[in-house]
């Protein structure tokens, strides 16, 4: 990928951070890690399309260690689960076989799986010894018929959100558009006819069916009469993927991976887009009423307001039982990019008060709408140190840390209670019923007894031999008795933190 396209898409004109001077999306810092490599965002943003070979096209551990961390779910094929790999070796390198391996490659894939379509992803020393992964997908594609898609993300480009949309510039230029969309089923079109009810084709960008969290949304899509046609990417299937160019409005449902796709589908077939979220009731309400909104269908309007006053009726009576258990408690949410807000509506529902919110991976645009829900006071974190962020556990007397997976051993070494909110948890959280499930979670997380059993000195140290008293009467010393304390313990942070920052 030449300089020129990187630089293009780091300026995405869709951001409002980039109608700035000086501004940019963020740069990689030479020599950090964390945050994941261009590679991987390319990756994690097209592995849930079920039915496509994704090949990795470098050495071994380009693909063992990124491997499916998602917990995306798929209602059919499970190709995706497959990791596949040229593997390659430095006498690979030495002597220029990179692409025949390759080339094999896509054919043994083909041969052994018969897939929709193959996507083969440039990792960095494919792309330092110049191999032209271009050529031999095309090549490959005239060979075999099967529709063999380059995405070059080589890591050292950039970040892993410069990844994200090096792969949605990769489906814009070579994917959708390249198919018209199955007839709606007879079935369906009957039912939908019968109750005078015209159907309506969608998009959801950046919804990756963490969990199955797109299942407690498609119900409601269906009742509307709203057909999706493709979530890019999650439980989507290649055919979708083209067919996205015939949609009437697209929903960027995570703005930092592909806004470059929502941007171009509107500027090249006219599809509005806007950005949303179904964390939350509030959320889900709002995004369900813009949809119709766009689509301008005063029958579907009209249908989505029944739809909403019933579920929010029957969901916050389902919640009130569950309320006065989460009801003031103090959260830290340290996460970022859509869920750094989304979530902050989600708990807000619940009358929860949240603290303080991660940023670090947060655009602009995210940061105004965490402002809009928590006021100009809103503390914003900014650092990933479990030291600075334990420490803000504890000056804000948070009741729970709300984070991502890489978190959850500096939460349970501090005996605070953590729920995971990233894409590796194995709960779904979206839309009505998901609202429900978070709830349940979140209660069960804060009201568990190991924390209680935890936070007490072990009953051998002498600090608990003080706090107890002296026991059947006598005093450690031998002396006269003493009366035993009778308050209770105070579970004092100040080891956790320490131990948190060695983790």
């Amino acid at each position: 990928m030449k300089a020129a396209d990187i630089a293009e898409l780091l300026n995405e004109p869709a951001c409002a951070h980039n109608k700035k001077e000086k501004s940019g999306c963020a740069r990689p810092k030479p020599g950090a890690s964390a945050g994941g490599c261009a590679f991987d965002g390319a990756q994690i943003a097209l592995l849930p399309i079920a039915d496509v070979a994704h090949i990795v096209h470098g050495p071994i551990a380009c693909s063992g260690n990124s491997w499916d961390n998602r917990g995306t779910l798929s209602s059919g094929s499970t190709l995706y689960k497959i990791g596949m790999t040229t593997d390659l070796s430095e006498q690979d390198v030495i002597m220029g076989r990179g692409e025949k391996r390759l080339f094999h490659a896509i054919k043994q894939a083909i041969d052994s799986h018969s897939p929709a379509a193959v996507f083969v992803y440039n990792t960095c020393v494919p792309a330092l010894i110049g191999d032209d992964i271009e050529s031999v997908c095309k090549a490959a594609t005239e060979r075999w018929g099967t529709p063999v898609v380059p995405i070059d993300s080589a890591g050292f480009y950039g970040t892993k959100n410069l990844g994200n949309r090096i792969a949605g510039e990769a489906m814009v230029k070579h994917v959708i558009g390249t198919r018209e969309p199955e007839p709606v089923p007879a079935e369906a079109q009957a039912a939908a006819d019968a109750a005078g009810i015209r159907i309506h084709n969608i998009n959801l960008i950046g919804e990756y069916n963490i969990a199955g969290e797109l299942w407690y949304l498609t119900p409601l899509f269906d009742e509307l009469g709203i057909r999706i046609l493709c979530t890019l990417s999650g439980d989507a299937r290649f055919h979708e993927v083209q067919t996205m160019h015939r949609g009437e409005v697209s929903m960027l449902v995570c703005a930092k991976a592909m806004i470059n796709v929502a941007r171009k589908m509107e500027e090249r077939y006219g599809i509005p887009w806007f950005e949303g979220s179904f964390y939350g009731i509030t959320d889900t309400s709002h995004a369900l009423r813009e949809i119709a909104r766009l689509i301008g269908d005063d029958d579907l309007t009209a249908r989505t307001e029944a739809l909403i006053a019933r579920e929010e009726t029957r969901v916050r009576a389902e919640l009130a039982v569950w309320r006065p258990r989460l009801e003031g408690k103090r959260v830290l949410l340290f996460t970022g990019g859509v869920k750094s807000w989304s979530v902050v509506s989600a708990l807000q529902d619940l009358g929860m008060n949240v603290v303080a919110s991660g940023t670090k991976k947060s655009t602009e645009e995210d940061k105004a709408r965490i402002l809009e829900l928590m006021g100009d006071n809103t503390i914003m974190l900014e650092s990933e140190g479990a030291r600075d962020l334990l420490n803000a556990v504890y000056e804000l007397k948070a009741d729970i840390l709300i984070a991502g997976g890489r978190n959850l051993y500096t939460a349970l070494k501090a005996r605070l209670p953590f729920l995971d909110i990233n894409q590796e948890r194995e709960f779904g959280y979206a839309g009505y019923e998901g609202m429900k499930e978070l709830v349940r979670q979140l209660a069960l997380t804060l009201e568990s007894p190991v924390w209680d059993a935890v936070r007490k000195p072990a009953p051998w140290s002498t600090r608990a031999m003080v706090i107890a008293g002296p026991e059947m009467g006598d005093s450690p010393d031998g002396g006269a008795d003493e009366p035993a304390h009778g308050h209770d313990h105070e579970y004092d942070p100040a080891p956790a933190v320490a131990a948190g920052a060695a983790a």
